[in-house]
């Protein structure tokens, strides 16, 4: 069973409004709103180490569009020494992309959707090793997502939109929209949507 996940259309994509949209969310996950955040605050936030590794796999992403993969490669590497986290420069993430903590992350999805959590010590990646990088051995991940500390998702599966991963967690088959999976190997245990408008 496979389920629809947007992907990002690469003309879509506009560095500026991705990171303006990041920081509004960081601002209303972190404080409940955005609303009277203060440009000092708000500046405040863009320092923030849940929003600078989400700036530099922006730049990243942006570099690689630009068919500057080696300087793409080397912000990423950049991530990764300061943040340990490990985002493909290819992954298209839309937008509102939060990452509470990013130790031990691994990013190697086909396509993220917008509004999606990821907490520490996540991998979606391939099942096997995957130089080629195939949408066929890729996770897909739909909008609203949340993937809880040290889940592994692999494969080329898809979780729907409103999907949720529980900790440690290793999915390795499609998880239907506003559904939680759970366990190892990953079964769905909750079938009521979840609220993933934030």
């Amino acid at each position: 069973m496979t389920f629809d996940a947007k992907m990002i259309k690469v003309e879509d994509f506009n560095l500026l409004s991705y990171l303006a949209a990041d920081l509004r969310r960081a601002q209303v996950v972190l404080h409940g709103t955005s609303d009277g955040v203060s440009g000092l605050r708000l500046w405040l936030g863009a320092f923030s180490p849940r929003f600078v590794p989400v700036l530099l796999c922006r730049l990243a992403y942006c570099l690689y569009r630009l068919k500057l993969g080696p300087v793409a490669k080397v912000v990423s590497m950049l991530n990764f020494f300061l943040f340990g986290i490990e985002i493909a420069v290819r992954c298209p993430i839309g937008k509102g992309l939060f990452l509470p903590h990013t130790q031990g992350t691994v990013i190697g999805a086909w396509s993220i959707g917008e509004n999606v959590t990821i907490f520490q010590g996540v991998t979606l990646g391939a099942k096997e090793v995957d130089f080629s990088y195939l949408e066929s051995s890729r996770p897909t991940v739909g909008d609203g997502v949340t993937i809880g500390s040290g889940a592994k998702v692999l494969g080329g599966l898809t979780l729907g939109s409103g999907s949720r991963v529980g900790a440690n967690a290793v999915v390795l088959n499609d998880v239907a929209p506003g559904l939680l999976a759970v366990g190892i190997p990953a079964k769905v245990v909750d079938k009521k949507p979840s609220d993933h408008a934030t």
